[in-house]
């Protein structure tokens, strides 16, 4: 078995910025798993990143003498399987328009390189790459769904105990073991709810699939979940939330709406917060883009919050449709936000903004890890130390 090494695309990591500073492209959450996780599931095989070099560190590249790069953007599905370990050695596996997919070669290989020297078999069906930051919630609903098929397939689901709890479609929910549910109404008529270890839905949740809830999450008493959500492992999730995304490690735990969004890690959404995800003229969204620096136009109607990790809001903010918050923010205060509030930014529409101290984003980073017993090392630093002096540039108050 060849060594799998996941690589960033450079355009790629750009248009996924701010989720893409702190995390190879692989490590999006897209459905219930992140694209890392579908790859080394599917491939049966550990997995290694190609990535910027501060984030090399925390995510190293192990090749061998037989190296099958697969595009971190990529997600798996059975007959780009085949055709990705059907690859013979210095062979690239390309689409219509020239994106690399997969390559193997007998060497280390990086993107400068290009593919120029490798046999080139174009590959003419169907894919899902995650090229945008609203792409990860337009797909979410169809990933959840191929997830819950290869992750559930010839097994059986812990029961649903409590008397209380209402299932509609039962056979398309999977319970993992010390899932607890109580008093809950489950619809998966629509799409497939997957809960995870040892994960809590507590008194009057209402959830419609496709859905999925991490090890170790709670949904908290009455929480409103609607189509294609995910909420990743570690987190808590309450109020009303949408076609929408928590990473990992992140908090909406109260009243509040959130639709057509996607929350890093390590993020807390203060109660009261709700986003905005269609304009009142029913127009095109226009998102902040990183690699152009302007606003750029989605093709979406809906589309809501972009966070990068370690960002917090306040209790009752209000962000417009169509906002990028980058990392390590904390914004507050009434009015609506602006439509981009740059990375280590400390403030509000109407307080205005300020620098976030590097001393002080770290330390709450690491007090906001310690807290659920993760420790915030050197490496964690130093990827944040990285980041400031990178996003420097965008503070321009």
């Amino acid at each position: 078995m060849p060594a799998v090494i996941l690589f960033d695309d450079p355009v790629l990591r750009t248009q996924l910025l701010p989720l893409t500073y702190t995390r190879p492209t692989s490590q999006i959450r897209c459905g219930i798993l992140t694209i890392a996780e579908k790859w080394s599931g599917c491939l049966d095989s550990q997995v290694s990143f190609q990535t910027v070099p501060y984030l090399s560190t925390r995510f190293p590249s192990v090749t061998s003498q037989d190296n099958l790069f697969i595009n971190g953007s990529l997600c798996p599905d059975d007959q780009l399987i085949t055709s990705i370990k059907n690859l013979e050695i210095n062979s690239v596996l390309i689409s219509d328009s020239s994106e690399i997919l997969a390559l193997r070669t007998d060497k280390p290989w990086a993107t400068t390189q290009g593919f120029e020297r490798l046999n080139a078999i174009t590959y003419s069906r169907s894919f899902t790459l995650i090229r945008n930051v609203w792409d990860i919630f337009t797909f979410n609903g169809a990933q959840i769904s191929a997830d819950f098929e290869s992750i559930t397939r010839n097994r059986t689901s812990e029961p649903v105990s409590d008397p209380f709890t209402h299932c509609y479609n039962q056979g398309q929910i999977f319970i993992e073991k010390g899932a607890v549910i109580k008093a809950a109404i489950l619809n998966a008529e629509n799409g497939p709810i997957y809960i995870g270890k040892n994960a809590l839905i507590q008194e009057g949740s209402m959830v419609q699939g496709p859905f999925a809830i991490g090890e170790n999450s709670t949904l908290a008493q009455g929480t409103k979940i609607r189509p294609n959500t995910t909420i990743g492992p570690f987190c808590k999730a309450g109020g009303e939330i949408s076609n929408s995304i928590l990473t990992g490690y992140s908090n909406k735990g109260h009243d509040g709406y959130l639709g057509n969004s996607v929350l890093g890690e390590w993020c807390n959404l203060g109660a009261n917060t709700n986003n905005s995800n269609l304009k009142n003229d029913h127009s095109i969204v226009k998102l902040h883009s990183y690699a152009t620096n302007q606003l750029e136009n989605t093709g979406l109607t809906n589309c809501g919050l972009i966070m990068g990790d370690y960002s917090k809001a306040g209790i009752s903010t209000m962000f417009n449709t169509g906002t990028v918050v980058g990392v390590s923010v904390n914004v507050f205060g009434s009015g609506f936000q602006q439509k981009h509030i740059p990375s280590f930014s400390w403030g509000g529409a109407l307080e205005g903004f300020c620098e976030y101290r590097l001393q002080k984003a770290a330390a709450v980073a690491a007090d906001t890890v310690g807290r659920r017993n993760v420790v915030f090392d050197d490496v964690d630093h130093s990827i944040l130390q990285t980041l400031f002096e990178l996003t420097r540039n965008q503070r321009n108050y």
